[in-house]
Order: C-alpha cells, then structure tokens, then sequence
C-alpha cells in the first residue's frame, strides 16, 4: 500500500519502492481499499529489501518495528525514517473487520506520506 500510495501523492515526482524482510502475497484487503481511493496496485508484487542490496535511496521509511530493528542500512540514503504502524495483515476476523484495519492503515500512511511530502520540500 505504501508504494502505491506515495507514488500517487507525489505526482510522478517520486520513484517508491516498497520491500520486506519477510515478503509475503499481496494481500487481497491492501487491493481493496487501495482501489477505493483509485490506486491499482494488483500488479505490485511482495519484495524482499535484499532485492535493492547496492541500490542508493534519499529516503528509506519502515513503517513497522521488526523492518527498523532488520532493515538493512542502504548506503547513500542521508535520511531514514521510522513509522511504528500497526499490521493490518496481523487482523483476524470478517472480511468487514479486516478491511477496516487496512483502511485504517492507509489513512495513517497517507497522514504520514501529506507531511513527509511538506518536510522534504522544505530542504
């Protein structure tokens, strides 16, 4: 959800790369409610962070508190950030509850990505 969605609220002025340390499936909720807001992400796929080993970044975001503790450090990224955010997929219950946790999730990340995106035009 992360990287369909900062792509989209920078306007084609952002290359995002979402990855794990433990990728799993897209899961089909992260679909949903990303389609709600007009963001297609059924050809994003699940990424391993060693995918992007040698790979310079000016940012590099967790967004969950196992990424921070086992992110690996990418060189050439001056500024990393950090975002304790809860994990929808960890969510059991109706199909309703469930989205409801993603929906919840994207709002945060769309809270966090609005001032990310104020801040870094600022330097």
């Amino acid at each position: 959800m992360a990287e369909g969605l900062l792509r989209e609220m920078g306007g084609g002025t952002i290359d995002a790369y979402s990855a794990g340390t433990k990728p799993g499936l897209v899961r089909p909720e992260a679909v949903a409610v990303m389609a709600e807001r007009g963001i297609d992400i059924t050809g994003h796929r699940s990424k391993h962070v060693d995918e992007f080993e040698g790979q310079t970044f000016d940012y590099v975001i967790t967004v969950c508190d196992n990424a921070n503790e086992t992110c690996p450090v990418f060189p050439g990224a001056p500024r990393r950030l950090h975002w304790s955010l809860p994990d929808p997929a960890a969510v059991e219950g109706s199909e309703q509850v469930r989205l409801d946790a993603f929906r919840r999730v994207r709002m945060m990340l769309t809270e966090r990505f609005e001032q990310f995106l104020v801040e870094r035009d600022r330097v």
